[in-house]
Parts: structure tokens; sequence; C-alpha cells
């Protein structure tokens, strides 16, 4: 333990070593207390939280949380996390003891949050809802694992909201058809419609292609990157799931449209990006070409929604359109179950066959 007084700008700090909790010896210095009485009482309390013990406030125990688990994710999961926490959570149980929060005071809790408004004026979505308390509990599971808490309050109280979305909406062929013809007047913009639309990827994923990506003698492209943009930064980062990452083979109209754009970009080098836009732009150009083309708005991600669609109509498995699309077969099976029903009569029609009369 040490307390010491800054000569420089009068005010005291301290500082502590401490072991993590994978065993690794950490240093820990927090500076500007007005009082040597504060650097003591903050030395004290963070000493707690290093014990493994979970009589500390609740405000401290989240540092360490978010200091433990933050090399294991991408730099916006991390920023998304802080800010639940930061608008949502510690402001009621910040200054709460750790193994002093009650399930009741969750209850509570989700009462207040569910009375909230988000900045358009409205309640917070069932879903959002969700999430903020799916963080609260992942944070109480940590500490029970952790710092010996005996129980999950979060998990007793039980959640709010719900999971799901917005309404799944898709294009058809012809839909799509039609939105391409009206923004072939910007040849960056048809290009990059085009390889969202006929190979389902994610709108990052698309951002972040590079020439070298693509081998257009074998007629594929390779996934395995995403763009972000985080408070102004751009950052190339890996893919959203491990089954993210893979090829995808494009049908030989595509391939060829592709040697075009190639061309037409001559002269980046093969780790640039070859759509070095927004995703902004992209959704002005998706409000665009739905105006002039006269077909129904829906999100860009929906184009992923529409190629995924296009081949259940053709007949392909859960399984084929899982792995060109980077999901898990049990995914496109739940999600996407309102869209096989012709299935259905193909397994009442088999089941008829093995029956023995």
């Amino acid at each position: 333990m040490s307390v010491h007084i800054d000569k420089r700008t009068g005010k005291w700090f301290s500082m502590v070593y401490y072991d993590d909790i994978y065993g690794n010896r950490k240093q820990k210095c927090k500076r500007g207390f007005k009082t040597r009485r504060q650097a003591l009482d903050w030395e004290s309390e963070f000493l707690k939280s290093d014990s493994g013990e979970s009589d500390m406030r609740y405000e401290t125990f989240v540092e360490n949380y978010m200091n433990a688990i933050s090399p294991h994710l991408k730099e916006d999961s991390i920023i998304t996390k802080k800010n639940i926490f930061r608008c949502h959570i510690l402001p009621y149980f910040g200054k709460r003891k750790l193994n002093e929060i009650e399930p009741i005071d969750v209850a509570n809790w989700q009462r207040e949050i569910m009375r909230k408004e988000g900045a358009n004026g409205k309640p917070l979505s069932s879903v959002f809802l969700k999430t903020i308390h799916n963080q609260l509990s992942a944070s109480f599971n940590f500490a029970v694992r952790f710092y010996h808490l005996p129980k999950n309050p979060a998990a007793i109280a039980g959640n709010m909201g719900k999971e799901g979305g917005r309404e799944m909406l898709f294009w058809t062929k012809d839909e799509y058809t039609r939105f391409s013809q009206a923004i072939m007047d910007k040849p960056m913009s048809y290009y990059a419609f085009e390889m969202l639309y006929w190979t389902g990827m994610r709108e990052g994923e698309l951002l972040a292609l590079t020439p070298d990506d693509f081998d257009l003698e074998a007629k594929t492209v390779k996934i395995s990157k995403t763009y972000q943009k985080i408070n102004g930064k751009e950052l190339i980062t890996t893919p959203k799931t491990a089954n993210s990452n893979r090829t995808v083979t494009m049908p030989d109209f595509l391939c060829e449209e592709m040697k075009e754009y190639l061309q037409f970009v001559d002269g980046i080098k093969g780790n640039e990006r070859i759509f070095p836009v927004s995703k902004y732009f992209l959704l002005h150009e998706m409000k665009r070409g739905c105006a002039v083309a006269g077909v129904k708005r829906i999100r860009i991600h929906d184009i992923r929604h529409s190629h995924v669609s296009l081949l259940i109509d053709m007949g392909f498995t859960p399984v084929a359109i899982a792995a060109r699309v980077g999901h898990k077969s049990i995914d496109i099976t739940f999600r996407y179950a309102h869209l096989f029903p012709s299935v259905q009569g193909e397994l009442a029609n088999k089941l008829n066959s093995v029956k023995e009369y």
C-alpha cells in the first residue's frame, strides 16, 4: 500500500500492486484525490475488490469486471457495455454493496428502467430492455464465479423485455431487380448492392472487402473481416462470429461484374477497401433507389434476409444456406421457418410412406 502527495499538483494518489483473476501481477495507480483520507478510502475499496470477496461497492466491481472481460471483446462491444452500465445500471446500483443487492432491488430497478424514455422521447424498446437486463445479469454471473457472490439476484428477479427485433422484411427478386436498375447511374452503388443481394454478406463485411479477397479464376470471395466506424475512427476487425469466416462462390454473372468493377477502381492496392464509403452512403443510396424504383423500404440488413429467402425459394437446405451466409444451420431453421412451408408437406408425405397399414 502506498499513498503519496503529488508535489506538482498538491493532490494525493495511491499506488497498489495486485494479482488479477488470472494470476497476473498488475499495478494500479489512482490520482487526483483532494485529501489523504480519500486516497486511503479508495485504496481500501480497491483492495477489497482484489481480495476476490463481494464486500465492495458495485461500481468498483464493474470496473474490475470490465477490465477482466475487455481483452476478449471487440471494441464496439466494449463501448456498448460501458454505455449501458453508465446510463442505466450504475446510477441505481453503483454505490450499493455488491453482496447486499437483492432480487427485490433488481425488480424495483426494472420498474424504473421500463419508465425511462430514449432520446426520441419514446419508451425504451422491449429488445433494448432485455439487453440492459442481460448486461446486469452477466455482471452478477461473473461475481458468482470469481467474487464468491452466493447468487445472481438478476436471474432470480427474472428478465424484462423480450427477444427479437423488428419485423423481418425482404425483397423478392423482382423488387431487387427494379431497385438495382434505379441505381445503375452510380457504379459504386450498383456493384455494392449486387454483392449484398447475390452473396448475402453483411454490410460491414462488404465495406471491408479488398482486391485481395477475390479469386476471380475460382469465382470466390473470401470474407474474413468487417468494417466499423467507432467514435469517428474507422476500424477493420474480425467478423461478427467464428462462422462468419467463410469463402463464398459467386455466380458467373456476379464474377464478371466484379471483374468490371475492379477494373473501374484500377490503381488501388490489394489491401485497400474497394468500397471506400460509409454505411450512411449505402443508406442514402437505399432511400434513393427505393424512391425511384417504387419498391418498399427495407433496412440494408434486410437485403441479407432477401438473399436467404431467395435460396429457400430455390430449395436449398438450411445447412447449405448457413454455410454461405455465415450462420449456424439451427439459426436458419428457426429464424426462417415461416419461409419453409413446403418442407412441412414433404415431412408429412414421408411419414405417410413409412406408416404400416
